[in-house]
């Protein structure tokens, strides 16, 4: 029986993860769920599991300090979870991570305190989770003998052929996502692209392979979820209908497999599956995020920071989807701006 803490219990990866949890009790216990707001929902869940509920701020942090959780699966919104990702480690519990934000932030500290306390961290993002998958049987990133690229996949969220002019987006708009249903701060990254950029950075510390190899490509039909290619030209793919409950599953019960009642593919049905390269004068965010890589030091946490302030500020409509673009790339040209709204979150 693993012993789970969910944190960010309310969300959208949260609610999945309790729904997987609740179906494998013989494998699967959750002791504690945090919810920044959402009290009464958040209570009731912890009801159901029959775990402890932490509600409000810090309450990310206690539900690590206070359980004796032996993996925590951090799903929280945005930079926000890097400080309970690193509470975690340092306990000694494995990880099970679908907060992009952390490694984006703070991808090289946290790997480095993980391969220093010994723990595990699982990608859940479905892309992330994919790669990992792929490499299992050959190690992984770097030490995978023969490793030559990898691929994520992009769904191109809503706006991947209209309108043509995205200054006229509105928030409504941006938030009808046609594959996957996710809380609004990624809805939003995805409608800009600047969640693929966010990947890209993930899978550099994940995996341990320089940015050069990590390539992206357009797949709106959701079902091809990454790609690993290796020297000899083969090239391994996880498939799987676009329901993140497969990959929270995996996540929490690597590397076994358990049976569970939900949809599985039909390719005949599907007839056929399409490919294409993104659009970077369309959507210079996934540029953007490139860049900050490259500029490495302080640059990819100014993004992060950035892009959670702009999101929030389109949503509340302060300011254009349009804008976005803009913000973020002044903010990698002068990541010290951002230094001081850092130091909260570590």
């Amino acid at each position: 029986m693993k012993k789970i803490a969910i944190l960010g219990a309310t969300g959208s990866i949260g609610r999945n993860a309790v729904d997987v949890v609740l179906s494998h009790p013989d494998e699967l216990q959750a002791v504690a769920l945090s919810a920044l707001g959402s009290k009464e929902e958040c209570e009731a869940l912890a009801r159901k599991l029959g775990a402890k509920a932490y509600v409000g701020e810090g309450s990310a942090i206690r539900a690590v300090e206070e359980s004796e959780a032996d993996l925590c699966l951090v799903a929280t919104v945005g930079a926000s979870g890097l400080k309970p990702t690193l509470a975690a480690i340092e306990k000694g519990m494995d990880v099970a991570l679908a907060t992009k934000e952390v490694l984006v932030m703070a991808g090289e500290i946290v790997m480095e305190r993980v391969r220093r306390r010994g723990v595990s961290l699982t990608p859940v993002d479905s892309e992330h989770s994919a790669i990992f998958q792929c490499l299992q049987p050959y190690g992984c990133g770097a030490k995978a003998k023969g490793l030559s690229k990898l691929t994520l996949t992009a769904s191109g969220g809503p706006f991947l052929d209209s309108p043509k002019d995205l200054s006229s987006v509105t928030p409504d708009m941006a938030l009808s996502h046609p594959r996957w249903k996710m809380g609004p701060k990624v809805t939003v990254d995805s409608a800009t692209m600047v969640n693929k950029g966010f990947e890209i950075i993930e899978a550099r510390w994940l995996f341990d392979v320089p940015p050069g190899r990590i390539s992206v490509v357009v797949h709106p039909e959701s079902v091809v979820h990454s790609l690993v290619t290796f020297d000899d030209g083969a090239t391994l793919a996880q498939l799987s209908p676009p329901d993140m409950r497969i990959a929270i599953q995996y996540a929490l019960l690597a590397p076994n497999r358990v049976a569970a009642v939900r949809e599985t593919l039909d390719l005949a049905r599907l007839g056929s599956l399409t490919f294409r390269e993104p659009d970077e004068s369309r959507f210079p965010c996934l540029a953007i995020a490139r860049e900050s890589l490259r500029i490495g030091g302080l640059a990819p946490a100014a993004l992060s920071l950035a892009d959670e302030s702009a999101v929030r500020d389109f949503l509340e409509g302060r300011i254009r989807f349009t804008d976005i673009p803009a913000i973020l790339e002044k903010a990698i040209e002068k990541p010290e701006t951002w230094t001081s709204s850092l130091q909260q979150f570590i």
